[in-house]
């Protein structure tokens, strides 16, 4: 979704990254969901958008973990 956000408003990773006060390799990792964001750089990237945070950023459960006996 970011990717896709950036590209609509013609944004680099590093155009991003300087406007929310995060490396370029921060965008990278939360493109590819290795990271994920802390809540304010969250806000931060929907703010840059001008979007509801919730149009970027969903939330998936993990399936619950299997107990062992």
């Amino acid at each position: 979704m970011i990717r896709d956000l950036r590209a609509t408003h013609s944004m680099t990773q590093q155009d991003l990254a300087d406007r929310i006060g995060v490396t370029r390799q921060t965008i990278i990792a939360i493109q590819s969901d290795k990271y994920s964001p802390s809540l304010e750089v969250a806000f931060r990237i929907a703010t840059v958008f001008a979007i509801p945070l919730e149009q970027v950023f969903q939330y998936q459960p993990s399936s619950p973990a299997k107990k062992t006996r």
